[in-house]
């Protein structure tokens, strides 16, 4: 537990939640600052800032989670669909720094929208490319 983060504050119970599901690994509760309609957050409770940092076990836990609660916040609100988005460092949009995973549901027209500007893959560059993130990966 961080002293200074607000989710493990909510984790303690020092800090009020509308709490959605929690087991020992993981919380879920409404955002405060909703997307939209019954945008839900999903936190490990083990303090970790990146993605990589979490706890195998509680990864396990939130990856159990998610497509079990994603369709049932849609759903509760009438959705059409739903996006996870889940942030690494302010770079990536990253305000609080617990690891968490956004859970918004999306209706035609909502507005949200995102941006994908794909570009092409340079077939010249590919191999080094894979070279280099295998090599980091340990294999």
């Amino acid at each position: 537990m961080s002293t200074d983060c607000i989710f493990c504050k909510i984790v303690a119970g020092e800090i009020p939640c509308y709490k959605v599901y929690e087991d020992e690994h993981v919380l879920s509760f409404l955002d405060i600052g909703p997307l939209s309609k019954g945008h839900t957050l999903v936190i490990p409770k083990h303090h970790c800032v990146t993605l990589d940092e979490i706890p195998v076990e509680q990864m396990a836990a939130v990856g159990r989670l998610l497509p079990k609660l994603g369709p049932a916040v849609a759903q509760s609100v009438g959705a059409a669909g739903w996006n996870v988005l889940q942030n690494n460092g302010p770079v990536a949009g990253q305000v609080v720094m617990h690891v968490h995973f956004h859970i918004i549901p999306r209706n035609e027209g909502d507005g949200l929208g995102y941006r994908w500007p794909a570009g092409e893959l340079d077939k010249n560059e590919a191999p080094r490319l894979l070279e280099a993130i295998t090599e980091r990966m340990g294999h």
